[in-house]
């Protein structure tokens, strides 16, 4: 079995992409994200349309993944009319290219590690850490990574995490992030004159709201899940990050297409230039990448990821923070047994 260095040249020949497959994908894509919009705009019969807006927000969150697979190279690397287009859709769904690529680099060559990872995706702490943590502190990591904060990911991950904070950070270097804001509040102004408020709700906040809870959920449980691993520093490599620290998430042929293969996440951290159509190609010919880390979008595993708050050192997993505080009083008392103290007052 391959590892380390080997493994990962082993997935270089699967890092080349099809010119046609993938501008058939994108255009495809777009098409039926622009036709379903199309359709909110329409008919008038609400159900109808309620169905429309429930499709576009699916086909926004592929047409994000595929974004994401251009921001990597991993598709259409040398088109220049692919990045011109995927900038523009960039600022359409409230990723800019300056924010998305910055962030999310730092993400793939820091995934797993305690100090540094958080940038592009969900703090982590360790159970002593969050115990000596200011009440402030606390409530804050916990705020970040709660249930409600993933599920408003429109508002919370997107509209303010990747559009307000950035360009008040560095307003020079993410214009395009306040131009990324504009223009969504622009769009939410035209249709308003176009159709009235349920015409702003069904054919942008419905959409982009579906996009975003679903796409919040997908950051968050590629890299938290039951037997997850995280590692200092001197104990982080490249590929291990990717092997024991990214998940594979199990679905169905629909959502699979939906999401663009990006449960196959641990194939993608191996190697991010490998095209998204490409990815389970990758996991069923070669065999280091059979028995990953899985999860799936069942209500129980849902529930069981969501619950993962902290990674405790000693026992080297994520916990919830009532497994944290048991374990922190078992130590406790067994210290307390354990000490000379104890055994003098025992004699």
């Amino acid at each position: 079995m391959r590892s380390g260095q080997e493994l990962i040249l082993a997935t270089k020949p699967f890092a080349k992409d099809s010119t046609l497959t993938s501008w058939w994908h994108v255009l495809s894509t777009a098409l039926l994200l622009i036709s379903c919009i199309g359709g909110v705009l329409y008919f008038e019969a609400i159900g109808v349309r309620l169905v429309f807006s429930c499709l576009a927000g699916l086909f926004l969150l592929r047409m994000f993944v595929i974004y994401h697979d251009q921001q990597h190279h991993a598709i259409l690397a040398r088109s220049r009319l692919a990045e011109i287009l995927m900038r523009v859709f960039g600022v359409y769904a409230l990723s800019a290219s300056s924010i998305w690529r910055s962030s999310h680099n730092h993400h793939h060559n820091h995934n797993s590690k305690l100090r540094g990872s958080n940038i592009g995706s969900f703090p982590i702490m360790t159970s002593q850490g969050f115990l000596k943590a200011t009440p402030a502190a606390r409530r804050q990591y916990l705020a970040i990574r709660h249930p409600l904060t993933i599920l408003f990911g429109y508002g919370t991950m997107f509209i303010f995490g990747m559009c307000i904070q950035p360009f008040l950070k560095d307003p020079k270097r993410h214009f395009d992030c306040l131009l990324a804001l504009v223009f969504h509040v622009g769009i939410g102004v035209a249709l308003f004159f176009y159709g009235g408020w349920p015409a702003v709700l069904l054919a942008q906040t419905l959409p982009h709201f579906i996009t975003y809870a679903i796409g919040s959920y997908l950051f968050y449980v590629q890299h938290n899940f039951p037997g997850v691993s995280f590692h200092e520093k001197d104990g982080w490599t490249y590929e291990k990050a990717a092997l024991e620290s990214s998940s594979y998430l199990s679905t169905g042929p629909i959502m699979r297409y939906f999401s663009a293969n990006i449960g196959f996440h641990h194939v993608h951290h191996l190697n991010a230039k490998i095209p998204f159509y490409r990815l389970p190609e990758v996991m069923r010919k070669l065999p280091e990448l059979r028995k990953p880390g899985t999860t799936s979008l069942s209500p129980f595993n849902i529930v069981r990821c969501l619950g993962l708050k902290v990674w405790d050192t000693e026992s080297q997993r994520m916990m919830s923070i009532r497994e944290m505080l048991l374990m922190q009083k078992q130590r406790v008392a067994q210290s307390v047994v354990g000490s000379p103290t104890a055994g003098a007052v025992s004699r």
